[in-house]
């Protein structure tokens, strides 16, 4: 893999050598069969539509991608970043406001929308646009320019050989911070994401993804579209939420090797075992006398619910409750652990099936230099540094924040804070600018405490912020929590908390929420919202 990346530096030669190898292999669609392609089927459609944005003299500019998972959004992607221009993704759960200052801010000058999206587009913006195509048809919904010339055709020939370093995406984030930035990432970058991903799992031509994360995400972008593209894996997508019920049927349907996940997914579900076994006298008593066995059991169990073939259970985008990993490395579930961000493409550590340590988030991927910087002599904690070719260009149109983000020495600053063992595992503590200074100075680390309230039964998410002097618990129950009230299980959830923290992390009261978190992509509450009383 790495001698074919290494030929194949750009997402356009990629697009070339993955159709030309396996031109009659199935590559991806719907879990009921609809909008399929093979590889052959897909290189067609791609050029097909480079053709029709070079008709509309959509040349190397930016294309937006405003649409939930499907196989034709690949087809939009490559038909933009990888023939010469650069793709603008912006995830599905975006509110209107943040879709027109993308359009806005971005340039963009074509896009591709699902019907469902469409109307977050205000039509001053859809008037400026050369080019709207409808994702789900790839028909156009609305054009400015009519025509086809030779010299349109030529020109999308020439647009389709971009250099590696040449900007290949615009992902913009806000991270749990209400500032959004345009994160630029090369096509070097993206090609290295996928021998990150290569080194850290192998996969070929039978395996199976079942895409369930956003795919305007870096994460899924990178992890689940580009890299079973470079081996000629086939991908299958859901129509819709992957609810529950959704989620497991497919799962029976597809029987996956490999799936892309969030800590929040598999928390849930960790949640409703701990609830059947509770509600089963054997499977109690099991778990008291004999838990070696219960753990037999709940593996094959889990093992059976997600189709059998699983080879990859690939967490990221958060950190996993360290009670939920324990559990996941009992039961001797293939789970991995990834901790990277979009800035860099994402990955900046790993830990791999099989060599996972709970609480760590592993060793540096393949290619990337880490190290702490600025680290305490007392606690051996510093902020995570990363250095390599997955290092973003910049933000767009911010030369301040790229300044500060990135060194002169090209090392790409975090804000994460973490310490190091002996075999070089990192461990997260949590974001540098969520510590909290006690009362007597010293660090306490919010997230630390979110565990502790998200083990309460019944809690659903939890948020510990500063009011005053006082630090606070915010909670939102599970749909479904018996409590007698909410003043009730408050109170009960104090007593919980602060008899299993320190001095200095006890809780002054917990506040009740009657709605759910608001929430980024990866499934991260966006807590500056909730910093504030009146966010509370």
């Amino acid at each position: 893999m790495d001698r074919i990346l290494e030929q194949n530096d750009t997402l356009f030669k990629l697009f070339e050598y993955s159709a030309a190898r396996w031109h009659g292999r199935p590559m991806a669609s719907y879990i009921d069969g609809t909008q399929a392609y093979t590889y052959g089927s897909f290189q067609e459609k791609v050029l097909k539509m480079s053709v029709l944005l070079a008709r509309h003299h959509v040349y190397g500019g930016k294309v937006t991608i405003l649409a939930e998972n499907c196989p034709n959004w690949t087809v939009a992607f490559f038909a933009s970043a990888a023939m010469g221009r650069v793709a603008v993704p912006i995830l599905p759960a975006s509110s209107q406001m943040e879709v027109s200052n993308i359009l806005d801010h971005s340039e963009s000058e074509a896009l591709f929308v699902s019907a469902r999206q469409l109307r977050k587009v205000e039509e001053g913006l859809r008037k400026k646009m050369k080019l709207i195509i409808d994702i789900d048809t790839l028909g156009v919904i609305s054009t400015q320019n009519n025509g086809e010339t030779e010299q349109n055709r030529k020109v999308a020939v020439r647009n389709a050989a971009p250099q590696s370093n040449d900007l290949a995406v615009i992902i913009y984030t806000s991270g749990t911070s209400g500032s959004p930035k345009g994160v630029m990432l090369s096509h070097s970058n993206l090609i290295h994401s996928i021998l990150e991903a290569w080194h850290a799992q192998k996969a070929g031509y039978r395996d199976r993804w079942l895409s369930i994360l956003p795919m305007a995400h870096a994460y899924e972008m990178a992890l689940g579209m580009l890299y079973p593209l470079s081996v000629g894996a086939q991908v299958y997508y859901l129509k819709g939420m992957p609810v529950p019920s959704v989620l497991l049927g497919a799962m029976r349907q597809v029987r996956p090797t490999i799936i892309l996940t969030v800590p929040l997914i598999i928390e849930k579900v960790y949640k409703s075992v701990c609830r059947t076994v509770d509600a089963d006298r054997r499977l109690s008593l099991m778990r008291r006398r004999t838990p070696w066995l219960l753990d037999i059991l709940l593996g094959a169990k889990l093992r059976k619910m997600t189709g059998g073939c699983l080879k990859f259970f690939g967490i990221g985008g958060a950190k996993l409750s360290p009670e939920v990993e324990a559990f996941l490395h009992r039961i001797h579930f293939p789970y991995a652990i990834g901790y990277g961000l979009t800035e860099t493409a994402p990955l900046v550590c790993n830990a791999c099936v099989g060599r996972t340590r709970v609480g760590s988030i592993g060793v540096p991927a393949y290619g990337v230099e880490v190290r702490l910087d600025n680290v305490d002599p007392a606690t051996g904690e510093g902020e995570i540094v990363a250095r390599g070719r997955n290092v973003m260009l910049g933000y767009y149109k911010d030369p301040s924040r790229t300044a500060k983000a990135i060194g002169k020495d090209g090392w790409f600053h975090t804000g994460d804070l973490a310490a190091v063992d002996a075999k070089g595992r990192f461990y997260i503590r949590g974001r540098l600018n969520n510590v909290i200074l006690g009362a007597t100075g010293e660090n306490i680390y919010p997230e630390e405490i979110e565990f502790v309230i998200n083990s309460y039964p019944g809690v659903g998410e939890s948020l510990v912020v500063e009011r005053g002097r006082d630090l606070v618990g915010l909670v939102h129950m599970e749909e479904g929590t018996e409590h007698s009230s909410l003043a009730d299980a408050a109170k009960s959830i104090l007593e919980y908390v602060n008899k299993r923290v320190n001095k200095q992390s006890a809780l002054a009261r917990i506040e009740m929420l009657t709605e759910p978190f608001k929430k980024t992509a990866t499934q991260k509450i966006r807590r500056f919202l909730y910093m504030s009383p009146s966010h509370a």
